[in-house]
């Protein structure tokens, strides 16, 4: 075991009693002691609970993160290291935006062949703050009884908190619901896409020749999304959450997606709503995951509401309401489409088998439709990688159309 940045101090009959070097005080006051590990100093953000056993790391570069602290109930992460290949951030020198990381298990040294860092030093060089030798079944279960707590996560080598003054600060952080924390994610500018996925033996491709060219808007893309599109032959072209739409369209692709990412959809709907509907009026084929669900869904009428824990793991059962498939799937997200306020043109297509919540919708009237969970599956199972043909698919056909029409 690897016991990092903990010190003690030892009575007058030399029983050594550990002194806490990293501290989460919630929004309750509650303060929870254990060891720091990556950065030092302090950091807020909303505590959610991910159930996934494998794939810390790209769950720790997950834009749709950012302003969260993430709670794992699998005891042993950081038991294979970490490397440069796994990050999903779409800029690896760009933090994630995840504020920190709650664990329950010391970590151990790194135990697989693809590792280049140690968990503890690959937090301290993305400036994220963590804490081990926490309690987290219980704090999962205060999650699942009270809600996402607003938090502070601190990390003091020499065990100094004023926890007076943390738990004020704590207590003061605005609620998740009305944050737009899209600008602090996206792309600045627009680039190209063509690397494929990761091969044993070869690592990353490039994409050949392509058949279709797809706009991505980037709300916070993972690089997964991005190559699964490249594998299918498709020219990629990400843009910046605030293109308009005449610029997109300007670029004259086949299809759009909208992709995933953070904060409140019904925040960041202010400026991406009057575009996607302006696409969707131009027929334009749609494909939407995680937030871009919500963003085509507040586009065509729908609302969103905030859920009391989430769903955060990649051990989510979902079905296809088409076909009747139940998939597990990956899942990252703190608000839901309600279905009660769906248009009468747009039809549920998936549902979680955890809660019954609306996972998934198709347009009637126009080639779009999306889903709340990630199919592109990093991490996770990849059930649902046929979403990705699915929209392929309805390119497709819509060429097919224009071609049969009479000039």
């Amino acid at each position: 075991m690897v016991q990092v940045n903990s010190t003690d101090a030892r009575d007058s009959d030399g029983w050594a009693e550990p002194i806490p070097t990293a501290l989460l005080v919630l929004a309750d006051g509650t303060v929870l002691e254990g060891a720091g590990i990556g950065a030092t100093g302090q950091s807020a953000g909303e505590v959610c609970f991910n159930t996934a056993m494998t794939g810390y790391e790209e769950i720790l570069t997950d834009p749709s993160y950012a302003g969260q602290i993430i709670t794992f109930t699998f005891p042993h992460i950081g038991n294979v290291g970490t490397n440069e290949e796994d990050v999903e951030t779409i800029n690896l020198a760009a933090n994630s935006g995840v504020r920190g990381v709650v664990l329950h298990a010391d970590v151990t040294e790194p135990a697989s062949w693809r590792a280049t860092r140690h968990l503890n030093a690959w937090l301290a060089s993305r400036g994220i703050v963590g804490i081990t030798g926490i309690d987290t079944r219980a704090l999962t279960a205060l999650i699942r009884d009270r809600g996402m707590p607003n938090a502070i996560i601190a990390h003091a080598p020499d065990g100094g908190f004023d926890i007076e003054a943390l738990k004020q600060a704590a207590a003061a952080l605005p609620s998740m619901a009305g944050l737009d924390l899209v600008p602090g994610v996206t792309s600045a500018q627009r680039f190209d896409w063509d690397e494929t996925s990761w091969q044993l033996g070869d690592g990353y491709g490039k994409r050949g020749g392509a058949r279709y060219h797809i706009v991505a808007i980037d709300y916070g893309v993972k690089r997964n999304i991005l190559r699964l599109f490249a594998d299918r032959g498709c020219r990629v072209t990400v843009v910046p959450a605030t293109a308009s739409a005449a610029d997109i369209m300007a670029l004259e692709p086949d299809g759009v997606f909208l992709s995933n990412g953070p904060g409140d959809p019904a925040a960041t709907g202010d400026y991406s709503v009057p575009v996607i509907s302006a696409l969707l009026d131009r027929k334009l084929p749609t494909f939407g995951i995680c937030l871009g669900h919500q963003m085509l869904s507040l586009a065509v009428g729908a609302k969103t509401v905030k859920m009391h824990q989430g769903h955060h793991g990649a051990n989510h059962p979902v079905q296809d309401l088409t076909t009747g498939k139940v998939e597990v799937v990956s899942m990252n997200h703190g608000f839901a489409v309600d279905r009660d306020s769906l248009p009468a043109n747009a039809k549920e297509t998936h549902v979680s088998l955890f809660d019954g919540s609306n996972c998934g919708i198709a347009l009637t009237d126009i080639p779009a439709f999306s889903v709340q969970h990630h199919p592109e599956a990093s991490p996770g199972p990849r059930d649902s990688h046929y979403l990705f043909d699915r929209f392929i698919a309805m390119i497709e056909a819509e060429k097919a159309k224009a071609a049969a029409v009479p000039a």
